[in-house]
């Protein structure tokens, strides 16, 4: 698992950020504070404090560098 740090202050980001990360058939977990999110729900999303940094867990071991490029304008 890898944990980097993201940042989704707007709607638009979240709603590219969704698109990005579901093209990957791997599992993401938002965590902010106690409340652990799929990341590939918007709705989701939406229930966080989006105005502070949030960690991405990333559940996998395979294609880090594939995935880090398409979180490239989301990481702080």
């Amino acid at each position: 698992m890898k944990t980097v740090q993201i940042s989704l202050n707007s709607i638009d980001k979240v709603k590219s950020f969704v698109n990005d990360i579901s093209k990957f058939d791997y599992d993401f977990d938002l965590v902010s504070g106690r409340y652990v999110i799929d990341a590939k729900s918007i709705m989701g999303i939406f229930s966080l404090d989006l105005s502070k940094p949030i960690d991405l867990n990333i559940h996998t071991e395979d294609s880090a560098d594939e995935i880090m490029e398409a979180l490239k304008p989301y990481i702080m």
